[in-house]
């Protein structure tokens, strides 16, 4: 069974074949997905952060019958 580390020495074998400009986008991409993960940590963070302010809103007897939806 390969493991993480051997993942990472056949990446790097693959990224030594590229030109430099191919290093530089899969560079860019990388950093895309990790903004993206960061993004995704925040509106989480955020969403649940709110999550507490909304629930009275959200949860009342008014509104029961939209939780059956």
């Amino acid at each position: 069974m390969a493991t993480e580390r051997d993942h990472i020495h056949a990446l790097i074998d693959k990224l030594e074949t590229l030109s430099p400009e191919r290093v530089a986008e899969v560079e860019d991409f990388i950093d895309f997905i990790r903004q993206r993960d960061q993004d995704r940590q925040l509106t989480r963070a955020a969403t649940k952060t709110a999550e507490q302010s909304f629930d009275q809103v959200w949860n009342n007897p008014d509104d029961a019958v939209y939780d059956a939806l």
